[in-house]
């Protein structure tokens, strides 16, 4: 009778670890591993045409990015606004939403700002105003306005930062915010530096002529 194999037992083996893939290859797990999210904003320089927002809001919804804010708004080319996009992606989450806007026919330009950009947002809250000495010092302490103000509410609004926004609805709370109304951000690159490249192509073009 044969003995069996030197060796230790299987269950004493090093076991490799990761998976293996559709073909059987062994995954290292550091190489798999999901990258990490980051925050960033998008400026997309659009076409002044009916359904360009419908398009973008309903391509971020069949691709499930995850969108923290997207807003709109005119540019100093009555022909062109400015869609404005926060987005929590990783990596080839942010790249894979910028060529997917850039894809949309009336998307003109597509770009990804950089830390530095100016970013605001506004904020309206409505308040109760049994305290309204209170009320009106906190909303001083954010350099805000009063819209409105009655015998029961008071209605502010706050424009700032993200971060700024934030402090001044946390401080807000002790009155008892009824309601809330949030813009999302809107942004430019700051300095010299152009937002899109095709709104600095367009200005080189105008002021050539």
């Amino acid at each position: 009778m044969t003995e069996g194999l030197q060796g230790p037992a299987p269950d004493e083996r090093p076991q490799p670890s990761g998976r293996r893939n559709a073909q059987g290859i062994r995954i290292d797990p550091e190489v798999a591993a999901e990258p990490e999210s980051r925050r960033t904003v998008l400026s997309a320089l659009v076409e002044n045409e009916p359904g360009v927002l419908a398009k973008i809001s309903g391509l971020v919804s069949r691709r499930q990015f995850n969108i923290e804010s997207l807003t709109v708004g005119t540019t100093t080319n009555p022909e062109t606004s400015r869609v404005t996009l926060v987005i929590e992606e990783p990596e080839p989450g942010v790249r894979q939403v910028e060529k997917q806007l850039d894809k949309v026919i009336n998307v003109i330009s597509v770009r990804e700002l950089g830390d530095d950009a100016v970013r605001r947002e506004l904020v309206v809250l409505k308040v109760h105003g049994e305290e309204p000495d209170k009320v009106n010092a906190v909303t001083e302490m954010y350099d805000g306005t009063t819209l409105d103000a009655g015998p029961r509410t008071i209605t502010v609004q706050i424009t700032g930062d993200e971060q700024k926004i934030d402090d001044a609805i946390d401080a807000f709370r002790q009155f008892g915010i009824r309601e809330l109304a949030r813009t999302g951000q809107t942004a430019l690159a700051r300095g010299e530096e152009w937002t899109t490249h095709a709104e600095e192509e367009r200005y080189e073009r105008v002021h050539d002529t």
